[in-house]
């Protein structure tokens, strides 16, 4: 990531297609539907027969990092699909993985980066909000913070690598890439000028796994969705979704090595 301010150079012409509303609710569901179903029933069974302490958090784990890893090879074959190539260059234009840029001047990148430090606090403000309460056995953050937690994690790097690698995919490679890097850039054809709206409004209802957290998921809408359609970059709703994965990767390192 470079601070450097630089016209945008021209690049490898990439056409996009526009889906159409039927289009974007069937890649949703593509990822909503087996996120909801790997949560809420292959979950329970999977702990049932899991050995050993925590059952349910593995098997959540386990379940959410699949349907993760799914919403990753979705999108990778949609691109190839669409366009037939997985060249880098192909990649940075059809899923926006190219530097901001602004739509006054056309510049990319430079300040523009710096955008995402104010939008990073945003998803912190929201803690502060009144949210629906979290089912204990499913309570992660409780999990983590418990004595039960602490010493399930004590000196488990297996489980960590497995945790980090689910950030990842959640904030990167999955979540993000799904909607700011495929959807978004796809639904001006069916929703105009409001796509960022109806993109954030996908985005807070795919959270079947965890509808505890859709009103927080909708909120975002602000601050990961507009960003990303006004600078024309997805890399504005990764930086800021995976501001937190940095904090929760340092906390889970720390309870690793205690």
């Amino acid at each position: 990531m470079t601070l450097t301010s630089q016209r945008s150079a021209p690049t490898e012409a990439i056409r996009i297609p526009q889906y159409t509303k039927a289009g974007v609710v069937a890649v949703w569901a593509a990822a909503a539907l087996p996120m909801g179903m790997l949560s809420w029933l292959v979950a329970p069974r999977l702990a049932a027969s899991l050995p050993g302490p925590a059952p349910l958090p593995r098997a959540l784990v386990v379940c959410l990092l699949a349907g993760l890893v799914w919403q990753f090879a979705l999108v990778v074959a949609l691109v190839w699909r669409e366009q037939r190539s997985l060249r880098w260059a192909t990649l940075r234009e059809a899923l926006w993985l190219r530097a901001p840029r602004s739509p006054r001047t056309g510049r990319a990148g430079g300040r523009l980066w710096l955008l995402v430090v104010p939008l990073a606090a945003a998803p912190w403000v929201e803690h502060l909000l009144p949210k629906p309460p979290v089912p204990a056995a499913r309570d992660m953050e409780a999990f983590l913070a418990s004595d039960a937690g602490r010493h399930f994690l004590h000196g488990n790097w297996t489980w960590f690598v497995v945790l980090v690698a689910l950030f990842v995919f959640n904030t990167v490679l999955g979540e993000e890439l799904l909607f700011r890097g495929l959807l978004l850039p796809r639904m001006n054809g069916a929703f105009g000028d409001r796509d960022w709206l109806a993109n954030g409004v996908a985005f807070g209802l795919y959270h079947l796994h965890v509808p505890w957290a859709i009103p927080g998921a909708l909120l975002d809408t602000f601050v990961l969705a507009y960003p990303s359609k006004r600078y024309r970059s997805a890399w504005m709703g990764i930086v800021v979704h995976s501001m937190q994965t940095v904090f929760f990767v340092v906390i889970l390192l720390a309870l690793v090595m205690r």
